[in-house]
């Protein structure tokens, strides 16, 4: 075994899960994440933790979903029902102290054939299973595969080093840096992001963030944070308005999507285009009222990642980039007591901002085109 799988599943356990002896924790392992798997297996093992094992199958939820359909025809019905929040589903995440997701299927597009409306309502159909597991001290993360190094245009040993020089990090030295964006958003008001190029349309968004808590997302659950990688800065924005382009390409429902135009009005999306993939976004901004709405605001920062791969665990972490997604609002940005934009949805698109840009808060400039104020070549 590469030393580096079993430095990730430390990583993962240790540092970003926070296990401790006796936690009960749900560990899904995608199809082709075997190896890591086990080394996971393993760590929790030697730290006296109880495990349940899942396995998380891109081409058996497919399956299911494109048996549910075939259900649905047979009944005449436009879409599958299904049943809400299935209890042992539930069950499973509401006894559970942490739940690691291993991703690394063998087909990133698995399911590319099941309907927008399917999903949807599948989505909708298990809003209380996916609360109870975002109530768990959850994190996510990849084992490099060959389909996820085909998907990023990559041999797979130049996909290896790639994802281990994203994940393995000196964390705390990286938490200590983004400390400087988290205090700015925390004392912020309003947002605004501007981008001015002559070969796409420009973005120029303003948002509201007063009363949030910015997130400094450093791989921990100690920092409210679950994904490793991480290496960003996030709020729960709200009241936007303005024109956001997104030109970073990406997979929504397992269909390639590029150049997402948006349009806000009163907070939420009044207009949208895409060059490719328009189908998809429409079938996310239709799913409820808070998917037209923005959930997040998310500045990357981990410079570790230095291209765009197709899958959004890694791109929007990367340096020089900031992202917005529509739909669901993270907890750990509001207020006790509050709620956010709610939706059965959390899709986040991002647009480069290494050159011809600016944001500021409040009015003041804290980066342009790339840089942020504390950081050498700073030109305000």
């Amino acid at each position: 075994m590469d030393e580096r799988v079993r430095e990730h599943a430390e990583l993962l356990v240790d540092w970003s899960a926070r296990v401790e002896a006796g936690d009960d924790v749900v560990v899904s392992v995608a199809e082709d994440a075997h190896e890591l798997g086990v080394a996971v297996a393993e760590a929790l093992g030697e730290r006296g933790v109880n495990v349940t094992t899942l396995y998380g199958s891109d081409e058996i939820g497919r399956a299911y979903l494109k048996g549910a359909e075939t259900r649905a025809d047979g009944d005449n019905a436009e879409v599958p029902e299904f049943d809400n929040d299935p209890a042992v589903d539930r069950a499973i995440f509401e006894a559970a102290d942490a739940y690691l997701r291993i991703g690394g299927g063998r087909n990133t597009t698995a399911s590319a054939d099941v309907a927008s409306s399917t999903r949807q309502v599948y989505a909708k159909a298990r809003k209380e299973v996916r609360e109870a597991r975002m109530d768990t001290d959850w994190v996510s993360t990849v084992h490099p595969t060959r389909s996820l190094a085909q998907q990023a245009g990559m041999a797979y040993e130049e996909y290896q080093d790639f994802v281990y020089d994203a994940v393995l990090r000196d964390w705390e030295s990286l938490a200590a840096e983004m400390s400087h964006m988290k205090e700015v958003l925390d004392a912020g008001s309003e947002v605004r992001i501007v981008t001015e190029r002559d070969d796409a349309p420009d973005t120029d968004i303003t948002m509201s963030i007063a009363g949030r808590t910015a997130v400094n997302s450093a791989a921990s659950v100690a920092y409210d944070s679950h994904n490793l990688p991480s290496g960003e800065v996030f709020t729960a924005p709200y009241d936007t308005e303005g024109e956001a382009f997104f030109d970073v390409p990406m997979t929504i429902d397992a269909t390639r999507v590029r150049n997402v135009h948006l349009t806000f009005e009163g907070g939420e999306v009044v207009d949208f285009s895409a060059g490719a993939g328009e189908g998809a976004l429409a079938g996310v901004l239709d799913t409820d009222e808070g998917a037209r709405r923005l959930g997040e605001l998310g500045i990357g920062m981990n410079r570790g990642i230095d291209r765009f791969t197709d899958s959004i665990l890694f791109d929007e972490k990367m340096g020089d980039t900031v992202h917005m997604a529509v739909g669901r609002a993270y907890d750990a940005c509001l207020p006790d007591g509050k709620s956010g934009n709610d939706s059965a949805v959390h899709v986040d698109m991002i647009t480069d901002v290494s050159e011809d840009s600016f944001m500021a808060v409040d009015g003041e400039v804290v980066q342009r085109n790339g840089t942020f104020r504390w950081e050498d070549g700073f030109e305000a």
